[in-house]
């Protein structure tokens, strides 16, 4: 099967490996250096300017099946086009990408379908949103309703915070995306990502992970992207994970079929463990980055197969396995992360890196010069270790990137610390 992903970054790489792995022939628009190894990359690009040529690319070389990597392109029609087209995408659609594109849409259909989450206050101007902090309190959380490419959540657990993250957002900081923005009640707990793969009318979970979002170790500091996750977690158990299908994807899935939406494609579910039960911070339409690192390397059997069987509304879980090995993923930073990340750093030892057994070093913000490879974004690479046990990828993952370096490289050295406090 000839497949096309779409996409630059970690969870892109990881697609396309877990896709090779599979036996597939694998192209990557516009993909990365890293991807390059392993895909034939083709010119595009990702705004909604280009989305029409990148169809016409993906027909021109007889794609058997699209895999939409980030959320942007999605929320602005691609899978559509490629549908239109004739062209077999894996992905939502345009509107059922607004349970990510928009969060109060997400809020509105969990209220609909009574899926437990945080109560949030909408506001669409700053005396609103001071009003909302007024009435959810200051410790909250604040979210500009739109994609703000990772930037838009602010976790205020001291006093002001919450308040200038709001004045932020209606000034303009992030666009149309901070036009609305959400006021949440601030939920105690463990963090959970879980992956569901959705065809329309079916699901199937695959591997709960569990990410690390604060820059700061033992989860200090302001949110990221995420600086690494670890895939199986300890604290889900098969009760969990159904009592998570049955009170979250089952009644969400309902409810948006309310708006005629048949959700397709990857339904990422961030929830909180609380003491209540598991509760939604947020859906995704995409799968998650760096969680994509730690679950797909655990999965056995033909990817690409799931995927496209999930495209053609006929979801066979039966192709895959999963692998009783652990996976551990640490995301290596650039200085500056997440503000204002530094460029141009040259990167060493990733050749010395990938010889590490067990271990696979997935690109996210890198760039080939001259020189060789460059650091090019905040998160510039994803190392996983997959080992017999947690401690074990652990060891492989960290090992793999101490042998990385580059001036002012950021790691978090305590990924899996919940599950492993000792390591």
């Amino acid at each position: 099967m000839r497949t096309l992903v779409v996409g630059a970054g970690g969870r892109e790489h990881v697609l396309c490996h877990r896709l090779a792995e599979s036996g597939h022939e694998v192209l990557a628009a516009p993909g990365n250096p890293g991807i390059e190894e392993i895909a034939r990359l083709l010119p595009g690009t990702l705004d909604v300017s280009g989305l029409g040529d990148l169809v016409a690319r993906a027909s021109a070389e007889a794609v058997d099946l699209i895999v939409v990597g980030p959320e942007a392109p999605l929320v602005d029609g691609l899978v559509d086009r490629a549908r239109s087209a004739g062209l077999l995408a894996f992905g939502p659609e345009a509107a059922a990408a607004r349970i990510e594109g928009s969060k109060a849409y997400a809020k509105e259909v969990m209220e609909r379908g009574s899926v437990p989450t945080a109560r949030a206050v909408c506001a669409k101007d700053l005396d609103g949103g001071l009003a909302a902090l007024r009435e959810v309190g200051e410790r909250c959380v604040v979210k500009a309703d739109g994609l703000a490419a990772g930037k838009g959540v602010v976790v205020a657990q001291e006093p002001g915070l919450a308040e200038r993250a709001i004045r932020d957002c209606f000034s303009g900081r992030f666009g149309a995306a901070g036009s609305t923005v959400l006021v949440e009640e601030y939920l105690e707990g463990e963090e959970l990502s879980l992956l569901v793969v959705c065809d329309g009318n079916s699901f199937h979970p695959l591997p709960a992970a569990q990410d690390h979002k604060p820059i700061g170790e033992g989860d200090t500091g302001p949110n990221t992207g995420g600086m690494g996750a670890y895939s199986p977690v300890p604290s889900v158990d098969p009760n969990l994970e159904e009592r998570v299908l049955d009170e979250i994807v089952e009644p969400t899935l309902w409810s948006l079929r309310k708006d005629g939406i048949e959700y397709s494609g990857i339904l990422y579910c961030g929830l909180m463990l609380t003491p209540d039960g598991p509760k939604v911070l947020e859906f995704n339409c995409r799968f998650g980055d760096p969680e994509a690192q730690a679950v797909l390397p655990r999965l056995t059997g033909d990817f690409g197969e799931l995927l496209a069987s999930a495209a053609r509304g006929d979801l066979d879980p039966s192709v895959v396995g999963v692998s009783p090995d652990a996976a551990l993923t640490v995301v290596a930073a650039a200085d500056g992360y997440p503000e204002s990340p530094r460029r141009g750093d040259l990167v060493e030892g990733l050749d010395e890196a990938g010889e590490v057994e067990g271990a696979v070093v997935f690109h996210a913000g890198t760039r080939r010069t001259e020189e060789g490879i460059v650091t090019d974004g905040g998160r510039v690479l994803a190392v996983t270790g997959v080992g017999a046990d947690l401690q074990a990828a652990r060891d492989v993952a960290y090992s793999a990137v101490d042998l990385i370096d580059w001036p002012g490289k950021y790691v978090r050295r305590d990924i899996g610390y919940r599950a492993l406090p000792a390591g």
